[in-house]
């Protein structure tokens, strides 16, 4: 037990629920709670989507995977989060922004009908629920070996106060904490990155490198059929997260939502970089040192030990807001999807007390993600299970759904079937739960999205041939 970082890590969660709460006003509807109002402009959109999707796997799993691979760790995260990101700035903010619905399975439900949004409901919710997850096992390992304390105990504290303000204040408490989040990881980054520029060099590193035998520590290719199946994955599975939409859909104006992405990948693109070279420059620092023994990142090592306790404690608390500010937000998109797309469906009353529902969501979507965090827990095993969720099951039918005229249900159905129903495999597969020798995540993907696509396919031509059929009826009448 470290007991100043205690201390810290204790301070830390007080001043993040004291801002949650200040700015948990009082609120009337869905969109109040889920969309801030509708009034999001551009510089809060970029501030706190980049604190969300600056997560656990950015800070601690590439600069792991950066230290032992070298510049090609930047695939991992790096690169689909600023592709996704440039994507729907480019593609579909105008489109999401002016969708008459609150969540995807309302369009799901005009483009497919109601047993496919039912389905697509299921799969957005479990998604939700692994991403925040992986962010509370993250915590929860970056805790237990940093301050010594149990998996559990720190799971529970960090999830705790995130359930507080989520449920107290929505999307709004989520934002605010976010900012101060988002200062915090900016502010540690930096510093660790100059502090370990100041005691290594990229000329020192690849000498070490070649030393060791890692001829392509420099190569922004090596590994790339992995690492490309990882990028592929995130990409497709963020472009349609709810977390993305729900930030759009929470913007002032289509204006407002594209600079805000922009922001986004700019910021995004710097921190990356910045945390690729954390990896690489710390190499000739832990001489012998295998990523990840013991189960202790790379930056804990660095901020438990050599950097001393002002510079430790700064990446310390940068560390905790880059994890709990992607829990916070994934917490908060999955109580939309579950509050709108099963609690209102099955208790159609609840659209008279959204708030009082958005908050129960929001605990249930909690607890959902902490219990699976017990059983999970490596980071980027987790959260790559929850994009394969998407991109195998929900992308095709997805963004085909943002284009269509007309109804496709049978094309909606075995799309989110095909794809779909390998993801639940290929997750039960991880969890040990039936051994059929299905490829593992990533190189699971590929066979997955030509699941989705077959099913999409099939569909397509059985709604077409539904639709001729109709058509010859009408003409005989």
């Amino acid at each position: 037990m470290r007991p100043e970082y205690f201390v810290l890590f204790a301070a830390y969660l007080v001043l993040l629920l004291a801002v949650g709460l200040v700015f948990a006003r009082r609120m009337k509807s869905a969109e109040d709670f889920f969309l801030a109002g509708r009034r999001l402009s551009g510089g809060l959109i970029c501030v706190s989507l980049t604190a969300s999707w600056f997560g656990a796997t950015s800070i601690l799993v590439s600069t792991d995977e950066a230290f032992v691979g070298g510049v090609s760790a930047i695939w991992i995260v790096g690169v689909p989060a600023v592709a996704t990101v440039a994507i729907l700035a480019v593609l579909f903010a105008a489109r999401f922004h002016r969708l008459p619905v609150l969540t995807w399975s309302d369009l799901v439900e005009l483009r497919y009908g109601r047993l496919v949004r039912h389905l697509a409901s299921g799969l957005l919710v479990w998604y939700m629920a692994m991403l925040a997850a992986s962010q509370m096992s993250a915590l929860g390992l970056f805790l237990r070996n940093f301050l010594d304390i149990p998996y559990g105990r720190a799971l529970g504290a960090g999830t705790a106060v995130v359930l507080i303000y989520a449920a107290l204040g929505g999307l709004r408490s989520v934002i605010w904490t976010d900012f101060l989040q988002f200062v915090l990881l900016l502010a540690g980054v930096l510093a660790l990155f100059f502090w370990v520029s100041g005691q290594s060099s990229l000329a020192l590193a690849a000498t070490r490198a070649a030393e060791a035998g890692k001829s392509g520590y420099f190569n922004l290719f090596h590994d790339f059929g992995k690492n490309a199946l990882m990028a592929l994955s995130f990409t497709l599975a963020w472009t349609i997260s709810p977390i993305a939409f729900q930030r759009i859909r929470a913007a002032r104006s289509v204006a407002a939502a594209r600079r805000g992405l922009g922001g986004t990948a700019a910021m995004l693109l710097g921190l990356y970089v910045l945390v690729v070279g954390i990896g690489i420059l710390s190499f000739p620092l832990f001489p012998g040192r295998i990523a990840g023994a013991g189960g202790t990142p790379l930056v804990a090592e660095i901020a438990g030990g050599r950097a001393g306790f002002a510079l430790g404690g700064l990446v310390f608390v940068a560390v905790l807001a880059a994890i709990l500010s992607t829990m916070d937000t994934a917490v908060n998109a999955g109580a939309l999807v579950l509050n709108r797309d099963v609690i209102e469906q099955i208790h159609p009353k609840a659209k008279n007390r959204p708030v009082v529902w958005g908050r129960t969501a929001t605990v249930l979507i909690a607890a959902a993600a902490f219990l699976v965090a017990l059983k999970f827990r490596n980071i980027l095993k987790t959260i790559g299970l929850s994009s394969e969720i998407l991109a195998e099951g929900f992308f095709i039918p997805g963004v085909a759904m943002l284009f269509l005229k007309s109804k496709r249900p049978a094309a909606g159905l075995l799309g989110v079937i095909g794809g779909g129903g390998f993801a639940v495999l290929s997750f039960l597969e991880a969890s040990d739960v039936i051994s059929w020798g299905l490829p593992a995540w990533p190189y699971s993907v590929p066979l997955g999205l030509l699941f989705g696509a077959a099913g999409f396919v099939l569909g397509t031509l059985i709604d077409r041939k539904r639709s001729r059929a109709v058509v010859r009826a009408g003409r005989f009448r």
